[in-house]
């Protein structure tokens, strides 16, 4: 893919070289694109580095190398510290400046962390994905976003590298409560997923084989496609840990309380996740959940 655009313009700062952020970079490389790379594993920036890259020492490195700095973190208090913590990208922002959180963070705090880079005289986006490992690595992100139109069009160069689907939902949040009500189907259709299986099994049917009859009908699903295959397979290498999934859960549960609406069923598949982590599952994939219904011989 050639570079274009906003990806010759200078060097793109990225944070989070995890699961999803590292697979992400290699794409913006491929694209053409100069990173400027940060990961508080200096290893984890330092392998994946190219010739005209640069290792950032702190996340104020970054913003003071690029103009454009991409977050993709664990969680809203990683995303908090990063951002305004010692040595923060706040501290190294320049008026003009774009930060573009694409990781999953609170919406209520999404929204201040947007006003406070607005005081610093930059714009803030968020723009949270779904589609898991797999997509980070093809490319074939869905990417939800809440921004300004101007700070939309900045970024949307870099989204067309990272996914092959992308919706400006609204403003400064929307982003993340797109994503919360992603995060609440996925979670409840892994659990039904989970429950139909399990009770297959237990019926003493093949589960392959009631997936496979499954697939043609109105029960078929990416997650009865990929997931199911996971469960059946008893193959739970993370996609998408389970923790992070509760951590996603937990997030949407806040911010249906803060607009007055019971939501009884992501509230149960909160503390079926809880009793997997309990059970020591937190770092395998989401689609673990199906253990608590069958024993799976691993």
């Amino acid at each position: 893919m050639a570079a274009t655009g906003i990806l010759r313009d200078g060097p793109i700062g990225f944070i989070g070289l995890g699961l999803m952020g590292a697979p992400m970079c290699r794409n913006l490389q491929a694209a053409g694109a100069r990173l400027v790379l940060y990961n508080r594993s200096a290893a984890k920036a330092k392998r994946l580095a190219r010739k005209n890259d640069v290792v950032a020492s702190t996340p104020r490195d970054v913003a003071e190398q690029a103009k454009i700095v991409i977050l993709m973190l664990a969680d809203t208090r990683a995303v908090q510290q990063t951002l305004f913590g010692r040595n923060g990208v706040s501290e190294g922002l320049r008026r003009g400046s774009l930060v573009v959180d694409m990781g999953t963070t609170d919406v209520l705090q999404t929204r201040q962390f947007g006003k406070w880079v607005a005081e610093a005289g930059a714009s803030y986006v968020d723009a949270p994905v779904s589609g898991g490992e797999i997509g980070a690595k093809a490319g074939s992100l869905t990417i939800m976003a809440g921004g300004s139109r101007g700070a939309i069009a900045k970024a949307r160069p870099i989204f067309a590298v990272l996914g092959d689907r992308f919706t400006h939902v609204g403003a400064v949040g929307a982003g993340q409560v797109a994503k919360a009500a992603n995060q609440v189907i996925v979670g409840l259709t892994i659990g039904a997923v989970a429950e139909a299986l399990g009770l297959a099994a237990a019926a003493g049917v093949d589960p392959a084989k009631v997936r496979t009859a499954l697939e043609g009908g109105f029960a078929a699903s990416r997650i009865l496609e990929v997931h199911g295959e996971r469960m059946i397979k008893g193959r739970f290498k993370p996609g998408g840990k389970a923790q992070t999934q509760r951590k996603d859960i937990a997030q949407a549960l806040t911010l249906a309380k803060a607009a007055n609406i019971d939501l009884p069923a992501t509230k149960l598949n909160l503390r079926l996740y809880d009793q997997l982590i309990k059970q020591g599952g937190g770092e395998l994939d989401h689609s673990a959940l199906y253990k608590l219904f069958v024993k799976h011989r691993q």
